[in-house]
């Protein structure tokens, strides 16, 4: 399993976080990215250059002002001026400086603090029915019958996911719990204490069960889509054997043995419409498991 993340943290963000869990461990245990310095700035060749001609075109220019060239003295001058207007512009340009990706990693980390869960928020009880729910959810959206839209689309992709992260969400409470429970019970519990030890132990244990209880909720919906998808390709796969009857049909009369296999062949067209019944069901029944997870 990887990263769980909101499904309200938009969708760059969150593939960013969910690519990035090694990154994200050392941020939760206090790792800070350092600082890029600015690029110092660097002089150009040609403003070097530039800097360098200028005495040369000024002590020119002014023998020209002072010979029967003087036009030519003015236009280069004019021309001289126009090339320094043009790079005093560009001097002032900043170079673009990109922020290392660690540093971007870190400050979405830091902005999306709390709706984002990594492995270790887990224990190993947590983790299994994670996973469970992962698998069921995936079932569901990969599937051939969900794309086709003969379930809700729409609202699977909207509903599952926030299942997924409301289940994580309380999984990663009850390690947490799990884990402070274990500890106090290492280090020794006075008999005071153990007649209060016994009814937490009791929310615990009731709380899980209700996080099992969605997870089974979600596992039944995928079995059901489940079952629907394989009437799906069957159903598909009947239909592609009717497309080809006809010419089963013509080899076999031309071979004059057609009034031995044509029941048979014809049986295809009663199997297609059994799966068709079959399919229907089972969307059917996926759409009333759907709403028992609404419930």
């Amino acid at each position: 399993m990887g990263v769980v993340v909101e499904p309200g943290v938009p969708p760059e963000i969150a593939g960013m976080l969910r690519a990035n869990a090694p990154l994200l461990a050392r941020v939760r245990s206090g790792w800070v990215p350092p600082v890029s310095p600015p690029a110092p700035r660097r002089r150009s060749p040609s403003s070097v250059a530039l800097l360098a001609a200028t005495p040369v075109v000024l002590a020119l220019m002014a023998v020209l002002l002072e010979s029967p060239a003087a036009p030519a003295g003015f236009v280069l001058l004019g021309a001289f001026m126009l090339v320094v207007l043009v790079k005093t512009s560009t001097l002032g340009e900043a170079p673009v400086i990109e922020r290392p990706y660690e540093r971007t990693v870190y400050e979405q980390a830091r902005l999306h603090d709390g709706r984002y869960l990594l492995p270790d928020d887990f224990d190993e009880e947590a983790r299994a029915v994670l996973l469970r729910a992962q698998r069921a959810i995936g079932g569901v959206l990969r599937s051939h019958v969900n794309a086709e839209g003969l379930l809700d689309g729409a609202r699977n992709a909207v509903m599952l996911p926030e299942q997924e992260w409301e289940i994580a969400r309380l999984l990663a409470k009850l390690a947490a719990l799990r884990a402070d429970h274990r500890e106090l019970l290492d280090r020794g519990v006075a008999p005071e204490v153990a007649a209060v030890i016994e009814p937490l132990e009791r929310a615990l244990a009731t709380s899980e069960a209700a996080v099992v209880a969605r997870v089974e909720a979600l596992e039944r919906y995928a079995g059901h889509v489940a079952d629907a998808e394989r009437a799906y390709h069957a159903r598909e796969q009947i239909e592609e054997l009717r497309a080809r009857l006809p010419r089963y049909e013509e080899l076999l009369a031309e071979s004059g043995a057609d009034g031995l296999s044509v029941p048979e062949l014809e049986r295809l067209a009663e199997d297609a419409d059994q799966l068709e019944r079959v399919l229907r069901r089972s969307v059917s029944s996926a759409h009333e498991a759907f709403r028992y997870l609404e419930g």
